[in-house]
């Protein structure tokens, strides 16, 4: 394959009205966007700060932080801008004199720019490399997994991370493949996949091979040890009254970010063998969100890929 040109941003940020809302920017707050992405909250959350609020921006993907840099720019020394990624943010605000900070969100999914880019290998709708490392310092790639894995251990990655009930069949007909090449693209994985998941309801819906890909990039950025990392430290980089927000897009992301969230909510957070109460007895926080709140027609119809967002989001209490 010839290289592949950068595509310029198009990334289109779900909920941000609700997101920047339940942050309630006031000027001189200092607040983070954990993945900054294509900036689009970040943008905002400046502007409703104005006219001295702070903004700390996090990606681990070094093409977003260059364009997120340049969209800013016009904010000065109001923006900041890092490559790390949001499991790191205890650290980054030591490093930058920030005790704790009024407000963070974190938008879980993918962008645009990324998914629509075809050196990502993302997307099993355009040929591409089989990579998907969303930071490519990481050192293994989705190619790496799929020609290596043993059979069970994909079986298990595929159901596991992807929900896949043909978990089984897709890791079968993927290892049965791989002994007469190597797979190297997106379309080459997602032919193979398709072949072997029955027709349904489901795959008229999406495509065979979504969950198959979801799995895999799970798995090569281990997304899911990063967030649970996130939420073990966040509440504590928090000032009193200070509100996280969270928006997922698949229902394992969703499930950590709701139990942590419950947790904090809960007077008593002991194990439930302990007989008597050890903790502080009170709350850490206050939940704003009761149940998610999703995307409404008007955005699922202008963005397509937001139907499955949903958003969380709760208050640290003093």
């Amino acid at each position: 394959m010839k290289d592949l040109p950068a595509p310029t941003s198009g990334h289109c940020p779900v909920l941000m009205k609700e997101a920047v809302g339940f942050l309630r920017c006031r000027p001189g707050g200092r607040y983070v966007d954990a993945t900054v992405g294509g900036g689009g909250y970040a943008e905002a959350i400046l502007q409703a700060s104005a006219p001295d609020g702070l903004l700390l921006g996090l990606d681990w993907d070094q093409e977003a932080v260059d364009r997120v840099r340049r969209r800013l720019a016009p904010y000065g020394r109001r923006a900041i801008i890092e490559r790390a990624s949001f499991d790191a943010l205890a650290d980054l605000l030591a490093w930058h004199g920030w005790p704790a900070v009024d407000g963070i969100v974190a938008d879980l999914g993918v962008s645009s720019d990324q998914l629509d880019d075809p050196r990502r290998g993302l997307s099993f709708l355009e040929e591409g490399l089989l990579d998907m490392r969303l930071d490519q310092r990481q050192p293994v790639t989705a190619a790496q997994l799929v020609n290596t894995l043993p059979e069970d251990d994909l079986a298990s990655l595929i159901r596991d991370l992807g929900e896949e009930r043909f978990a089984r069949r897709i890791a079968a007909a993927v290892a049965a493949r791989r002994r007469e090449r190597p797979f190297e693209t997106t379309t080459d994985l997602a032919q193979v996949v398709a072949a072997v998941v029955p027709q349904s309801a489901d795959t008229r819906r999406i495509h065979a091979a979504t969950r198959t890909f979801l799995a895999l990039r799970l798995a090569v950025n281990r997304e899911l040890e990063v967030l649970e990392r996130f939420l073990d430290s966040v509440l504590g980089l928090l000032k009193p009254e200070g509100r996280l927000v969270v928006v997922t897009f698949h229902s394992l992301e969703d499930r950590l970010v709701k139990r942590a969230f419950q947790r904090w909510a809960q007077s008593c957070r002991c194990p439930a063998h302990i007989p008597v109460c050890r903790c502080e007895g009170r709350p850490l926080a206050r939940l704003l969100t009761r149940k998610p709140i999703r995307p409404g027609d008007e955005e699922t119809a202008r963005n397509p890929r937001a139907r499955s967002a949903k958003l969380r989001a709760i208050e640290k209490l003093s």
